[in-house]
């Protein structure tokens, strides 16, 4: 089986988020002009029956050069506690995040934004105290 070129897996990405494949997440191109496709938005809805409820949480997602056979940089604007969120710098921590730590180049960015939301109704982190709404990193 032939490997699909960067551009045309992030060309197909860029599609399937626009188009709104997911109704508790959403990622597009932080600039419409970015040839490479290197840097990204995503919102995620925060989890119900948590304290994440009714909450939007922004993050910024870097797809670096080798893309998707390496794992894209995940970091939230929005400030949130949870376990694999590194709390000065936003930064999701990959040995931390199941989906980072066993990579696969099936995975997609629709499918980080996903693990993420699961990560917030998890017993670890579904109580856990969060910042005010809207504060930033």
């Amino acid at each position: 089986m032939s490997k699909v070129p960067r551009s045309f897996r992030l060309l197909e990405e860029l599609e399937k988020g626009e188009k709104g494949g997911s109704q508790a997440c959403s990622y597009g191109l932080a600039d419409g002009d970015d040839i490479t496709m290197t840097n990204w938005n995503g919102t995620i809805l925060g989890a119900p029956n948590c304290v994440h409820a009714n909450r939007i949480y922004f993050v910024s997602i870097t797809c670096g050069p080798n893309y998707p056979d390496e794992p894209p940089h995940i970091k939230f604007v929005s400030k949130i506690n949870l376990d694999c969120v590194d709390q000065t710098t936003g930064d999701v921590k990959p040995e931390a995040l199941h989906i980072l730590q066993n990579w696969k180049r099936s995975h997609t960015m629709e499918d980080i934004l996903l693990e993420l939301r699961k990560e917030m109704i998890t017993p670890n982190n579904k109580k856990l105290p969060q910042p005010a709404e809207g504060s930033t990193f």
